[in-house]
């Protein structure tokens, strides 16, 4: 038998379960100096005990994991699932240095961050905030619950896949995520992300513009005749006939009013329906691009909400 098969060291399913599960941790010792460095190497340390048996070996491991990370937290499994693969062939004698171990992980931790911004908190965080957020106006408790259960199902479905992928591949990950494909991944978050949030916004955001641009004296002959039918409601006489009258005027296309009066929001309307909400939406994301604060784009928000609805300019 050959003995070096014997002594071979090798990450069990269990250690990936346990660094995938103490992954859940990654920001709950974040540092101003070294960032997440203590949350990745407390994620390390079931492989660590798996593949060096001495002290100085483990505390040499430990040191490595130490230094400076930091990516989107969820993006991090990958990266994981790579050095715990480049940890075990170091433990099995391949010539793989501090240098190497660390070189990996700081040049994958920078455009996986730029992977997970958009694809987490632009994309999927919005449309299952947004699916239970409609569920809770209708005052259905299943909102907050879903919304519990669905982004943890899909957040340890994605750091349990790619941690495993990234241990299966080891160094090659990074020539499949080349060629471009990060990029379209990215692109195409974005793509779903502002569509997703182009139907929300005229649905959940309500603006009127009461401000009445023209009043128009409709003729007696195009004006619903409702005299007659008030005559006969006082003195308690409404027949179905008189009613049915009336219903026939407005479906002919009389008017009810004496007036025709038409509001600036009857204006955009015939543009686009909505139109005014997205303008708002084009204008916040222009000033979150800008590094306005977004505290004070909620402010600055009220502010002109209350201005308006005091000039009348919005109802």
């Amino acid at each position: 038998m050959d003995e070096s098969k014997t002594t071979e060291k090798r990450i069990t399913k269990k250690d990936l379960r346990s660094v995938w599960w103490r992954s859940t941790f990654l920001m709950g010792a974040w540092n101003y100096e070294r960032m997440q460095n203590i949350g990745w190497a407390f994620s390390m340390v079931p492989a660590i005990k798996r593949l060096y048996k001495t002290k100085e070996d483990r505390a040499a491991a430990m040191h490595r994991h130490l230094e400076f990370f930091n990516t989107h937290p969820y993006a991090a499994a990958p990266i994981l699932g790579v050095e715990i693969a480049l940890e075990e062939q170091r433990a099995n004698g391949a010539d793989i240095n501090d240098e190497a171990i660390s070189g990996v992980k700081v040049g994958m931790m920078g455009p996986l961050a730029g992977v997970g911004d958009p694809v987490f908190w632009g994309t999927l965080r919005p449309v299952v905030g947004a699916f239970a957020a409609s569920l809770a106006l209708s005052r259905n408790v299943l909102g907050p619950i879903l919304f519990f259960v669905i982004w943890n199902v899909l957040r340890m479905s994605f750091t349990w896949f790619t941690q495993n992928m990234g241990y299966t591949q080891g160094t090659n990950i990074t020539q499949n995520l080349g060629g471009g494909m990060m990029q379209k991944i990215t692109q195409g978050a974005s793509i779903l992300g502002m569509f997703i949030m182009g139907v929300l916004v005229p649905r959940w955001t309500t603006m009127n513009f009461p401000v009445v641009i023209s009043s128009v004296k409709n003729e007696a002959k195009n004006v619903v005749d409702l005299s007659t039918l008030a005559d006969a409601a006082n003195r308690g006489k409404v027949s179905a006939a008189q009613l049915r009258n009336m219903y026939d005027q407005i479906i002919s296309g009389k008017q009810v009013d004496m007036f025709k009066v038409t509001t600036l929001q009857d204006v955009f309307n015939t543009l686009i329906p909505g139109l005014m909400p997205l303008l708002l939406m084009f204008g916040v994301l222009w000033l979150l691009r800008h590094k306005v604060s977004p505290i004070l784009i909620i402010v600055g928000l009220f502010v002109l909400g209350i201005a308006g609805y005091g000039t009348h300019i919005l109802g």
